[in-house]
């Protein structure tokens, strides 16, 4: 049995040879603990909470193990809101697995994944969403990922999350009072002003829900799918934003046979790009096939699409793609070999630009911009990101209150009001973790990295 009374540890830094490497245990024993292993240069009566003090190492025969620097936080004023203990020390794979092998053999227990975070949830360091966002801003693979975790973690959701709550406790508190009274009428100017309360939690909670696009694409990167016939410079285009050569590049039709995919980022949003194989009327060889079948799926699930034609041929002979209804607006056409000469005809929004010569890139950065921010895939400067997990409890709060509004408005009897409401409030509770979700810290908790 996992106990979280136990003082755990950890190895927080990532393994491999560095400079550092940084150890932590938490827990009532703590310090116990870390007495049978560091020995403070001026001893442990003397240790200054917060401070960094030189300690040494020792395994349990003595033998010493490292020369580093030890703080200690008092609990709760420390990240798990427990005693906790850091020692830095030499960054070598086999010094650092002594340590941690001598604290373990001194009381503490190899903490799970996230275990240090869920402490700090557990002892009401944090919010649920703002544990999360500890993930969020470990894996953000752009300055707006970045942002979007900062904001999260600075409890952004959880206030939205709160503002709900207050919002919708004081409608449930006279419908419960209608309940409790039943001779009593719920009068129309009454019904209409706790009808206003909801049509406000409702919306706000829509407004949420408006966001869940925008987390995905900030957490996982917006698709980006590189589409166009054979030969026209996809390969060379992925290999431009890369900045270097990822993919094989051929004067041959037809060299790239299956989808590529990379991530990088543009003006602070996260692309996973995706080279695809070539698109024609028709192809004898069977994987080509293959591989165009995999380009028109990949188009289906794009959030933006770059389609490279050659910008020397005639718009009438350039073949251009027949895109999905919908799809039409998250399109921009580039218009590559731009260096020897634009055929007549082409549209203005096209970007022209010259993969060989590495023309044009800053262009098609703006444009990519533009077509994510300015069309409002990405709401630019919206501190609010929704997950998934977010996604799920914000529409049942959205759905049950307009339930409730329904049943309000139908005259039926309060009780089936309060039912709906008493469920919203539950689904608020999910997402800040302030209700009994054993299993959903589970889940959560366990997609973290050891010592987080």
């Amino acid at each position: 049995m996992i106990s979280d009374q136990d003082t755990i540890a950890a190895i927080s830094t990532a393994m491999g040879e560095a400079a550092l490497s940084v150890i932590r245990l938490s827990g009532s024993q703590a310090r116990q603990v870390a007495k049978l292993v560091f020995s403070p240069s001026m001893g442990w009566d003397k240790v200054v909470l917060r401070q960094l003090h030189r300690a040494m190492a020792r395994s349990s025969d003595g033998m010493i193990l490292d020369d580093g620097l030890m703080v200690f936080f008092r609990g709760p004023s420390s990240y798990t809101g427990e005693d906790l203990i850091e020692f830095h020390g030499h960054g070598g794979l086999l010094v650092t697995q002594k340590v941690y092998e001598a604290i373990l053999q001194a009381g503490a227990r190899a903490a799970g994944p996230g275990e240090f975070t869920q402490r700090a949830f557990l002892n009401g360091k944090m919010d649920l969403t703002q544990a999360e966002a500890v993930m969020d801003l470990i894996h953000a693979q752009s300055t707006l990922a970045m942002k979007a975790a900062h904001e999260q973690l600075g409890g952004a959701i959880g206030k939205e999350a709160l503002i709900l709550k207050e919002t919708l406790l004081p409608v449930l508190a006279h419908v419960e009072a209608y309940i409790d009274f039943p001779e009593e009428d719920i009068s129309p100017d009454t019904g209409e002003a706790l009808a206003a309360r909801m049509d406000e939690v409702i919306l706000r909670s829509r407004r949420l829900l408006d966001t869940a696009e925008q987390g995905r694409i900030l957490r996982q990167g917006a698709r980006t799918v590189i589409c166009g016939k054979p030969n026209v410079g996809k390969s060379s285009l992925l290999n431009c934003l890369l900045g270097f050569e990822r993919a094989i590049v051929s004067p041959l039709a037809g060299t790239t046979r299956d989808t590529i995919e990379e991530i990088i980022q543009v003006h602070g949003i996260p692309l996973r790009l995706v080279d695809t194989a070539g698109l024609r009327a028709e192809s004898a060889d069977g994987i080509e096939r293959i591989g165009m079948d995999r380009t028109r799926k990949e188009l289906e699930r794009a959030d933006l699409i770059l389609e490279v034609v050659d910008a020397s041929e005639s718009p009438a002979l350039a073949e251009r793609l027949s895109l999905p209804v919908g799809v039409e607006e998250r399109r921009i056409l580039l218009l590559n070999k731009a260096d020897l000469g634009l055929a007549p005809g082409w549209p203005s929004e096209a970007v022209p630009l010259s993969c060989q010569k590495g023309e044009g890139m800053e262009a098609l950065r703006d444009a990519i911009r533009k077509a994510l921010i300015e069309k409002g895939t990405l709401l630019g400067a919206h501190p609010i990101a929704i997950n998934a997990r977010h996604q799920a409890c914000f529409q049942k709060v959205a759905e049950r209150v307009q339930s409730a509004k329904q049943a309000l408005q139908q005259g039926l009897a309060p009780e089936y009001v309060a039912l709906d409401l008493r469920e919203a409030l539950l689904s608020i509770g999910e997402v800040v973790g302030m209700v009994d979700v054993e299993q959903l810290l589970d889940v959560i908790f366990s997609s973290f990295c050891i010592g987080k």
